[in-house]
């Protein structure tokens, strides 16, 4: 066991090589943790994004067959027969029965049913309104609607009536763009109520506040008595056509249960227009979609899938990984070839002593072993070091590595966008959606991971004792050679 001890008294012998040798075995350790502890956050970080974000499955009315096909006795070719019919425009509600059911498969986190209408005034409340030359044009507009207001001859309607299972869950609310700002929201327990949420400006502009009541009309021209639960605040401003149509101005937006909209629409209350599953993990989606496809008549009804928002937040954390394993790899290679170079420097400035050694009888192996402590020591000071700063700079990298991958990333999605919006372009008749595209998320949102949480942990730390040792053997295996090839005669005749 001499060549321990003489390798301790040589690292004390020749302090500043000594220094010099742990200063670069510490800088590449920091690197390669702070690889590591990236790696490692951005893998948390994942795994908090399966939990939060989670990915969605919409089940509504099967788009071909919403539209209808027009019949092979109708055509003169199998073309033509394809073609869906202009005037067959058919909405099937879907059933709600089948919609509970497929909320109790495993891996849904959470639920929304929706079904929507519109409504007309009726006494204690009146809609916010455009000027009178936008009321004359939306007039217009409705007498080219066959005069009222809507095809099919439904009423245009003053309010838009959003039914929901919980209000909370609705994009408008879980993305911020609406608040509850007095009363509360709509709950599963308001259910075969007729409680409502309203618009703070048209509660003030009618004088309503939580607790009164006021009456609109159903389908059927009578008169349905509402009772405000809560009155919301909503930062969208609408569109062109909300000047035109008060139904479509947010203002004139009433959310209720799910139930109260099959009483406005005299439907029995057992349908809706579509449900939205929230599932824990997305990458169950397949597996939940075909489970659930057996519960329903699948050339009726179509569950779509969407796990955008987890794609989206988990695409920079997959950037930031990959990038964080490459550190890892380059960095460990690079070490590998600065203390190989290192030690083969610091073998021919020790020629003579290595030929005294093997001259005295010791053996190769315990020549090569002396000098592997010697950068085993190092290599523990190191550890000490990085395990010391490797978080601060972990933190710094990892997070500079998210920012620039998400700006990137919104970057890419404005083009996107700029690119593939327009009039027409992937959207479906509003109907009872309100003209939000046809399965659109009830759970939407536009939360990005800003930070990651990067902290160090004990396995971090064996895996960089793991790789800084390996570092260490392969510089040795790789200039053992040069002392393998010492003659220790030659070394001292010289």
């Amino acid at each position: 066991m001499n060549y321990i001890k003489r390798a301790i008294q040589s690292l004390w012998a020749k302090k500043g090589r000594s220094i010099i040798m742990i200063a670069v075995f510490s800088a590449i350790l920091i690197f390669v943790l702070a690889g590591l502890t990236i790696r490692s956050g951005a893998e948390l970080a994942t795994t908090n994004a399966k939990k939060s974000v989670g990915a969605t499955v919409t089940l509504s009315t099967n788009r071909e067959e919403m539209f209808g096909q027009r019949s092979e006795s109708d055509t003169d070719s199998d073309e033509e027969s394809s073609r869906p019919d202009p005037g067959s425009f058919e909405r099937t509600p879907v059933n709600l029965s089948d919609a509970k059911k497929i909320a109790k498969l495993s891996n849904v986190k959470s639920y929304s049913f929706e079904a929507s209408t519109s409504a007309d005034k009726s006494t204690g409340i009146t809609p916010i309104s455009s000027d009178s030359d936008s009321e004359e044009e939306a007039d217009e507009q409705a007498a080219g609607f066959g005069g009222q207001g809507a095809p099919g001859g439904m009423s245009q309607g003053d309010f838009q009536i959003k039914g929901v299972s919980k209000s909370s869950s609705y994009s408008d609310f879980s993305s911020g763009t609406a608040s509850i700002v007095e009363g509360e929201a709509i709950t599963a327990e308001d259910e075969g109520t007729n409680n409502v949420l309203i618009e703070q400006s048209l509660a003030e502009a009618n004088d309503l506040s939580v607790g009164d009541k006021f009456k609109i009309k159903d389908t059927d021209d009578k008169d349905v008595e509402v009772t405000i639960k809560g009155i919301y605040k909503t930062s969208d401003s609408g569109d062109s056509m909300g000047a035109r149509f008060n139904f479509m101005n947010p203002a004139n937006t009433i959310f209720s249960s799910y139930t109260m909209v099959n009483t406005l629409t005299g439907s029995d209350g057992k349908t809706i227009d579509s449900a939205v599953y929230n599932l824990d993990d997305p990458k169950d989606m397949d597996s939940f979609v075909k489970k659930a496809n057996k519960l329903i008549d699948t050339e009726t009804f179509s569950l779509e899938t969407n796990d955008q928002m987890y794609q989206q937040m988990l695409q920079p954390l997959n950037n930031v990984s990959s990038f964080a394993k490459n550190i890892v790899i380059l960095v460990a290679a690079a070490g590998v070839i600065i203390l190989t170079l290192i030690i083969m420097l610091s073998i021919r400035e020790r020629k003579y002593e290595i030929g005294v050694l093997l001259s005295l009888g010791e053996s190769r192996s315990k020549v090569i072993s002396q000098f592997f402590v010697e950068i085993f020591v190092c290599m523990i000071f190191a550890l000490g070091i990085a395990a010391a700063s490797g978080n601060v700079v972990g933190n710094a990298v990892g997070n500079q590595l998210l920012s620039q991958q998400t700006t990137s990333q919104n970057a890419d999605g404005q083009a996107d966008a700029a690119g593939n919006d327009g009039p027409g372009k992937g959207q479906m008749p509003g109907g009872g959606h309100g003209g939000r595209q046809m399965g659109s998320n009830p759970f939407s949102q536009t939360e990005e991971i800003q930070e990651l949480n990067i902290s160090m942990q004990p396995a971090e730390i064996l895996s960089l004792a793991g790789i800084g040792l390996g570092i260490s053997l392969f510089s040795i295996v790789l200039s053992s050679a040069g002392i393998l090839r010492l003659n220790p005669k030659k070394i001292l005749i010289s």
